[in-house]
């Protein structure tokens, strides 16, 4: 038989767990990680180009790193339309 003190050690499992998902749906929509990845993703193509020997690696990394950057914050919009006309489809 399941005893109140079992149902408060579930209950606070779940809300430990809601807490961590909470923070990390936070931490992947934030300003912060888009930031990060930007400038990650710009140091990365600055030592690529530096390797390969190419001309002003500083400036030409800006391009890729910002269409990377473009292309990681439109895919939220994506996702929105196909839950709300692709999923629906699918579970019927």
């Amino acid at each position: 038989m399941t005893t109140l003190k079992s149902l408060q050690k579930e209950i606070d499992q779940i809300k430990a767990r809601n807490n961590k998902v909470e923070a990390n749906k936070a931490w992947e929509t934030s300003w912060s990680r888009k930031i990060l990845v930007a400038v990650l993703t710009y140091i990365v193509i600055v030592v690529f180009f530096l390797a390969v020997d190419l001309s002003n690696p500083f400036v030409n990394a800006i391009v890729p790193t910002v269409g990377f950057v473009l292309s990681t914050m439109s895919v939220p919009i994506f996702k929105q339309l196909w839950v709300k006309y692709c999923h629906k489809k699918r579970r019927r």
